[in-house]
């Protein structure tokens, strides 16, 4: 059936997408995860976590459409495959690929291009706005985002990219391009070598801690722990790569960065 008039979405960024679409109408269930918009926790129904999902469950909403995301979704699309359920598994990874999924998940849903090309060109003013008023800072803040701790995993590619549009300068870029936590882990020397300004917290699931962080061995000594510049932005606003990241996500990575002294 096209477009599909049952869709479940096992992440938040595509139910946040079709909800802004105005298409909302077609979700027939969400990730259990889904805080975005609020809304949809009260009018859909919860079918999984982010690794797991109740393959029962979804079957009974009988979806014409499963999206789903990266390779950590790889079980649950399987299963479903293997019971006949149209799948489609977006990998975003850069700002630019999270347009490319807005653009997609408009056309497969069958939104005119006119609608979904205003939703993408807001979307990029805010960022052509947010890089002009970096353009405008005395100086570019070294930061490290830290997206787990125990171990260290820093920032994955959306995330350095926006820091940059925000007027940082992302002292792991070199590892942002790992598309697996593995590949982005870092030690406490990483770190303390490359001295960050600033040091924002995201850790998925659980509350960022600075206290914890400033009294890491050897951390004492960096610019960020001496100047208190210890930031949480919810993992909610930033490490969904979709509109949030796009949005609150990046203004909150200015309001880090632009009081940096």
């Amino acid at each position: 059936m096209f477009p599909p008039e049952r869709i479940v979405c096992l992440t938040e960024e595509t139910v946040e997408t079709l909800y802004l679409l105005g298409e909302q109408h077609r979700i027939v269930g969400i990730s259990g995860y889904c805080v975005r918009p609020p809304q949809a926790r009260r009018e859909k129904p919860r079918v999984a976590a982010f690794t797991s999902a109740d393959i029962p469950k979804i079957l009974e909403l009988r979806p014409d459409l499963v999206l789903s995301f990266s390779d950590l979704q790889a079980d649950i699309v399987a299963a479903l495959i293997r019971e006949g359920v149209n799948v489609h598994a977006f990998n975003q990874r850069t700002v630019a690929e999270i347009f490319d999924m807005i653009r997609m998940l408009g056309a497969v849903v069958g939104v005119a291009d006119g609608v979904t090309n205003r939703l993408a060109d807001e979307f990029a003013a805010g960022i052509a706005a947010a890089r002009q008023q970096a353009a405008l800072l005395p100086r570019r803040p070294r930061v490290y985002f830290e997206e787990w701790d125990d171990p260290m995993i820093s920032g994955i590619g959306w995330v350095s990219e926006l820091i940059e549009v925000a007027g940082g300068i992302d002292v792991f870029a070199d590892r942002s391009g790992g598309k697996s936590a593995k590949e982005r882990i870092v030690t406490a020397e990483e770190i303390i070598t490359r001295a960050p300004e600033i040091i924002i917290g995201s850790w998925c699931g659980k509350k960022f801690r600075p206290e914890k962080v400033a009294t890491r061995p050897g951390f004492a000594q960096l610019p960020a722990v001496q100047n208190g510049a210890l930031h949480e932005i919810k993992s909610s606003l930033i490490l969904q790569p979709g509109p949030a990241a796009l949005t609150e996500g990046l203004q909150a990575l200015q309001k880090a960065i632009h009081f940096c002294r």
